[in-house]
């Protein structure tokens, strides 16, 4: 049985090689790369929603050498002593599945007979989700309207995506576990020097929310050095900075090979009361 279910009646769905399919008669092609797509046309809020071919493979490029390893070696940390030993895990927004499958391998090598899966609204990024781990299911979705029925799921990770607390809610197991990474203050502080005349530090707050109770915020604090004009800009396109930099900014920061940098992430960590 997947974890998956129908977008349209929400029945289960049941995958075979090819397909997935559900008792109504509804069926969602398995494409070659291990993905499917539960994302209806009335859900799309774009022709091509989420990020693009071209974002997809700058975001892959980065993640893959490894600069931003201490917050998924935090996560699967997490992972391992948040669940069970056979937890349902869902990872949204999973993008090019980094995270997820660095806390799919984690909970498998502690012995756990994990079952996961991950959505982002990008077709192109879930391609090579897909391809990283063939164990894991994805599927093209929507955040706010999560293919996956109530109460199923024992960890959700959500990683500078969407924050759709109702769908959070409705597919959390009671005492299941909610994780939740942001920025914190100085998250790239080096870079936005470059960028800004006058950076600001990110906004740090706890918010509760409805539904949940605080269990503990993790924090991950290191130093990175991006080497290569192809892997600074990478690391730019990856952030909201990207779309609202000023032009000097940006050519300031292709002028760079080379930048050191601080990252630090929150791990805000719930559970569904």
């Amino acid at each position: 049985m997947s974890l998956f279910c129908c977008p349209l009646c929400r029945a289960p769905l049941v995958r075979t090689d090819r397909v997935y399919r559900c008792r109504a008669g509804h069926s969602y092609d398995i494409a070659a790369e291990g993905h499917t797509h539960l994302l209806p046309v009335n859900q799309k809020n774009s022709k091509m929603p989420g990020d693009d071919k071209g974002m997809a493979a700058a975001r892959s490029a980065f993640l893959n050498k490894d600069y931003y390893a201490p917050l998924r070696n935090a996560l699967q940390t997490l992972a391992v002593q948040l669940t069970g030993d056979a937890p349902c895990v869902l990872d949204t927004g999973c993008g090019e599945g980094y995270y997820t499958s660095g806390i799919y391998r984690a909970l498998c090598d502690a012995g756990k007979q994990a079952q996961m899966a991950g959505t982002d609204i990008s077709k192109f990024i879930l391609k090579r989700a897909a391809k990283r781990e063939k164990n894991i299911e994805f599927a093209v979705a929507s955040s706010y309207h999560l293919p996956v029925g109530d109460s199923c799921i024992d960890l959700l990770i959500n990683c500078f995506s969407p924050l759709a607390l109702e769908e959070f809610r409705r597919v959390l197991k009671s005492g299941g576990h909610f994780v939740y990474v942001v920025p914190s203050e100085r998250h790239l502080w080096q870079l936005k020097e470059v960028l800004y005349d006058v950076p600001r530090p990110n906004e740090v707050k706890l918010t509760p929310y409805e539904g949940f109770r605080y269990v503990q915020v993790a924090q991950v604090r290191d130093t990175v050095r991006v080497v290569g004009q192809q892997d600074i800009h990478a690391l730019f396109q990856m952030t909201p900075y990207y779309w609202k930099t000023p032009k000097s900014g940006a050519e300031r920061l292709s002028q760079l090979q080379e930048l050191t940098t601080e990252i630090a992430f929150d791990i805000h960590v719930f559970t569904k009361e």
